[in-house]
């Protein structure tokens, strides 16, 4: 179906969803029609001797990881990646993330074709702004992170965005490979697992890439750091849940909540001074006002991707047959498809 056509039927899809979502759905139409309108064949900016060549670089090399992820990865092989749009602007899209004041499970919304996932997200950074502070007002702890790159889970050829371009080399190959990722494979109403296994298949396709170009392996400094703050942070998830589950009474829950979040930071600063020469490359995160719904990413971009990875191993290291292991494992019941998960985990 052309792209004309599947914006229409989309847009049909959502409209029909009730009244009380049509300024939000005609604002999500609204905004991936312009970004649709946007897109241009990077083989053409390639051939142009007009194009910037800063620019031709950074699409040339985008064009190699695109061809290595459906040649070597077996991701999808369409014309996702091989368009390119400057949507003049920083980011695509604003997300929304809420979470009940003592609780670290996401408020959800559910969407006709995506099913229930963690965040809103709009196209409109002011629009953005307005929906954290409705639920803000409600009692809810809100955070607000601005995206460079999205999915729509192979309904459109998705785009290059001028957003992506800002990141280093290794990362822009990177998420090309997460965002194909989700076209590999998507299962509704399980935010956790779509992002955990798009989050390993993105990493261990860097270092698939890297390893074919002749690169020397990432930043092995940078990744331990990253798995360590990583680890703090779910650390802390874990003693707030420990907090929520008890009966304290709210006021002292609430004092007692930002006791964690006090802790939490004097770790992460005692972290940097010990093991990293001072060289804080997470101090504006952890400096910045936390509170649950700021948490809630690292719950869902890391938490099976122990297990996808134990999983990639069982199969041999082949593609192919791990995506049928994953597809079938994203058939079973949550339930039952978590528990899975958690004894592939290790440790567990």
């Amino acid at each position: 179906m052309p792209d004309a056509l599947r914006w229409l039927a989309l847009t049909a899809t959502v409209l029909l969803s009730g009244c009380s979502t049509l300024d939000y759905y005609s604002h999500l139409a609204k905004g991936q029609l312009q970004l649709l309108q946007a897109r241009e064949p990077i083989a053409g900016l390639l051939e142009n001797p007009a194009t910037d060549p800063s620019l031709k670089q950074r699409l040339a090399l985008a064009q190699q990881a695109r061809t290595f992820a459906s040649a070597q990865l077996s991701l999808p092989n369409n014309d996702s990646y091989r368009l390119y749009a400057d949507i003049q602007r920083p980011f695509v899209v604003w997300n929304v993330f809420a979470t009940p004041e003592f609780s670290l499970s996401p408020e959800l919304h559910c969407f006709p074709i995506a099913g229930c996932v963690a965040y809103r997200g709009f196209y409109s950074q002011a629009r953005a702004r307005g929906a954290a502070a409705l639920l803000k007002q409600q009692g809810l702890d809100t955070y607000q992170a601005g995206i460079e790159a999205y999915s729509t889970l192979g309904w459109f050829d998705d785009p290059l965005l001028n957003t992506m371009l800002r990141w280093s080399d290794e990362r822009l190959v990177a998420v090309i490979f997460h965002e194909l990722a989700h076209q590999q494979l998507y299962v509704a109403d399980d935010t956790a697992f779509n992002e955990s296994f798009a989050s390993f298949v993105e990493h261990e396709g860097l270092r698939q890439w890297r390893t074919k170009q002749g690169l020397p392996p990432s930043d092995p400094q940078g990744e331990q750091q990253r798995e360590q703050f990583i680890a703090l942070v779910l650390s802390s998830r874990t003693r707030l849940q420990q907090l929520y589950a008890s009966e304290l009474p709210p006021a002292q829950m609430r004092s007692e909540k930002q006791v964690e979040f006090t802790r939490l930071r004097a770790e992460y600063h005692a972290l940097s001074k010990r093991e990293w020469g001072g060289n804080g490359r997470y101090d504006d995160w952890i400096n910045a006002p936390i509170n649950n719904a700021k948490l809630l990413p690292f719950g869902l971009y890391d938490r099976w991707v122990p297990a996808f990875a134990a999983l990639f191993e069982q199969t041999g290291r082949n593609w192919p047959h791990f995506y049928q292991r994953v597809a079938a494992l994203g058939k079973r019941p949550a339930a039952e498809r978590q528990q899975i998960l958690a004894s592939l985990s290790p440790g567990t």
